[in-house]
């Protein structure tokens, strides 16, 4: 089983089990983050936070108090390594969706192991037939309802497609199930906004930053005609695309330059770059 061990918290109090009047198993109504952890430590533990703030803030609750939670976070993780998972939820409240006032938050952390290496020769990828909905108040943040990523995965079995590509109801690109998006164009490196749907990475805003990417409206035919594709998120880095479609792609200088400077930069990935 790859939980190793779950604590449980209710404002500053632990607690043995999850209580039965969570809001964020009824509706949803809370955040997570997963983060890559490396011998005990949270490396990008601050630009985790800060998106756990942003969400916190537009969903209008309360957070735990940051010192606690990284204290606990890491004694949880007792100087090993792999992914820490933290929930947080508005916390208590009665039936309806009116939520309580002042409650305490509701959080949860967990320990899991470092997900299995991926191909370095790159992803295969398909295109996802369900569209993600608009919805610019939820955009960016990492909310606990993510039921069109579920229904999106659920499309195919096929162990040699590793991950599929999302478009909105308005089909422009938006991300893949799991990961956020990069395309190599005439232009340069581009990424699809987020600001109307979609989750805003924390390795996204990490590659952006070094790359130089612009965010902008990223359609189908930029991404097949793209010189270079990479997928990435916090848990596992930098991801080459080699083949969407009928389309497909040797290694690129630029993502495996890419990659190399995060294994500089957050050790957990330090051991996946040849």
């Amino acid at each position: 089983m790859s939980v190793a061990t779950v604590r449980c918290f209710v404002g500053d109090e632990a607690v043995a089990s999850w209580p039965d009047d969570d809001r964020g198993l009824a509706y949803g109504d809370g955040l997570f983050e997963t983060v890559r952890a490396h011998a005990g430590t949270l490396p990008w533990w601050p630009a985790h936070w800060q998106r756990l703030q942003r969400g916190a803030h537009a969903l209008g609750f309360a957070l735990p108090r940051r010192e606690r939670v990284r204290a606990e976070a890491e004694a949880l993780l007792d100087g090993e390594g792999g992914v820490l998972k933290l929930i947080v939820t508005r916390g208590g409240g009665g039936r309806g969706y009116a939520p309580s006032e002042g409650a305490a938050p509701y959080w949860r952390l967990s320990r899991h192991d470092a997900p299995p290496a991926l191909p370095q020769a790159g992803l295969h990828l398909r295109w996802c037939e369900l569209r993600l909905s608009l919805q610019p108040a939820l955009a960016g943040i990492k909310h606990c309802n993510r039921l069109e990523q579920v229904m999106a995965r659920a499309e195919w079995r096929d162990p040699d497609i590793h991950d599929g590509l999302l478009c909105s109801t308005e089909g422009d690109v938006v991300c893949a199930t799991a990961a956020n998006l990069f395309v190599l164009s005439d232009a340069g490196w581009i990424t699809p906004a987020v600001d109307r749907c979609g989750i805003a990475g924390v390795c996204r805003d990490w590659a952006m930053q070094v790359l130089g990417a612009a965010e902008t409206r990223v359609a189908v035919t930029d991404v097949e005609a793209a010189h270079a594709v990479f997928l990435c998120n916090a848990v596992r880095g930098i991801l080459p695309v080699a083949r969407l479609r009928d389309r497909s792609w040797r290694p690129h200088p630029q993502v495996l330059e890419l990659q190399r400077r995060l294994a500089a930069e957050h050790p957990a990935f330090a051991t996946e770059v040849s």
